[in-house]
């Protein structure tokens, strides 16, 4: 298949998901309003408890079986890798910027979390249905794209609540204690309404640590001269005795990933699977009813994530070089070196000769910052209009990148 007709594939796709962005954020103006900010606030909360996990459980439960999982255990594994190498960039361009303090966590989560579940989703069914994919038949693509795009986004969701939470969590917490108690006062005011009423919200559920400062997170964020030394295998122990006490395991299993656990009992358990599973089950009507509210996922989320955007065209003063930078981990050497990782893992037969297996496996390396990384700023009340402006040329550079990266990788699995 040629470079063009691959192009033409992998293109159609993300020009349908601009598409809709673009009506999500005109809906959003101002002279509009239809989705607004207190719209989009009741939208985001019915996609996230309800559509995602209707949409990641039924797909799992249908196309998911034992033997199956067996054979996509990598997955974890590669997403691992993205927030571990993208931390690491990270890093490196917080020390070649000098990025004001209190967005050292923003750029760590913009550069090691990415869209994991709703661009996946969109895009990879889409692309089954193109004439000239490389997928073979269309209904047996889509039913296992829309499986791997669904595991995709649940295994995302547990990294991005346990990991990259923390991080954005411990930097907002040096912050506002190196700016004291007053400077806490006008970030909170700044942020308005939302970021308290959020914080009052998720405090009794997220309960953020007083005491930082031996958190195994801050190994990632620059560090101040300690006054005492201790010995490397002391440091370590402390930090894993910190960590796992502060592991939040209720924000961690976010309803997607609650809708993953069942899909998987659903899919594995034959008694269940024969009750809810296919037309002739006993029990169909109800997996019918949840797949019916998981095709609603996909336009919903969307048509919100461009109203999103419209907070950064609005503009805000985040520095030229760490947003370039961001977009060079994101769109450049984050996708090289995951070329690197999934053709390692084929060369050691870690991986499948899934043709569709190993482009979504290539695919999580080259996407945009995750959407709940403007969440977690929300609801730490640092970053806010920064993030918006992060996720607006992001997002609008992945019309070309994500393009060219799916064309890369359709010819390097075909």
């Amino acid at each position: 298949m040629g470079f063009l007709q691959l192009l033409s594939v992998a293109s159609f796709p993300v020009i349908k998901v601009l598409l809709i962005t673009a009506v999500g954020l005109f809906l959003a103006l101002d002279d509009i309003s239809i989705l607004g900010e207190d719209a989009r606030k009741k939208v985001n909360q019915l996609v996230f408890y309800v559509f995602n996990p209707s949409l990641v459980g039924t797909n799992l439960a249908k196309t998911i079986t034992l033997e199956s999982v067996v054979q996509l255990w990598f997955m974890p594994f590669n997403i691992l890798s993205t927030f571990v190498l993208g931390s690491a960039l990270g890093w490196i361009l917080i020390k070649i910027t000098r990025p004001p303090k209190h967005l050292e966590g923003l750029i760590l989560g913009c550069c090691s979390a990415g869209n994991l579940g709703n661009l996946p989703i969109i895009i990879i069914p889409a692309m089954c249905k193109e004439s000239g994919s490389p997928f073979g038949d269309p209904d047996v693509c889509y039913q296992y794209g829309m499986a791997y795009a669904s595991l995709s986004m649940a295994i995302g969701a547990v990294y991005i609540w346990s990991y990259v939470y923390n991080i954005m969590r411990i930097s907002s917490t040096r912050t506002q204690k190196e700016d004291g108690s007053s400077n806490d006062n006008s970030i909170m005011k700044a942020s308005g309404g939302t970021s308290e009423s959020l914080s009052h919200h998720f405090s009794q559920t997220l309960n953020p640590t007083k005491d930082t400062m031996d958190d195994a997170y801050t190994l990632l964020l620059p560090e101040a001269e300690s006054e005492k030394k201790v010995s490397i295998s002391s440091k370590i122990k402390n930090r894993v005795r910190v960590i796992s006490s502060n592991l939040n395991f209720k924000a961690m299993f976010a309803p997607s990933t609650i809708g993953a656990i069942a899909g998987f009992l659903i899919a594995v358990i034959s008694p269940l699977r024969n009750l809810i599973i296919g037309s002739g089950a006993q029990l169909h009507v109800v997996q019918e009813s949840i797949s019916m509210l998981g095709e609603a996922a996909i336009p919903t989320v969307t048509l919100i994530m461009g109203a999103n955007l419209l907070k950064g065209l609005k503009g805000s003063s985040t520095p030229v070089w760490t947003l370039v930078g961001i977009v060079a981990v994101r769109y450049i050497f984050l996708p090289v070196l995951g070329v690197a990782v999934v053709k390692a893992a084929i060369h050691l037969s870690f991986v499948p000769s899934d043709a569709l297996y190993q482009f979504v496996l290539l695919l999580q390396h080259a996407l945009p910052p995750a959407m709940n990384i403007g969440t977690i700023a929300q609801l730490f009340g640092v970053g806010e209009s920064e993030c918006s402006v992060i996720m607006l040329w992001t997002y609008a550079l992945a019309a070309i990148a994500v393009t060219l990266w799916s064309t890369l990788f359709m010819w390097l699995v075909s």
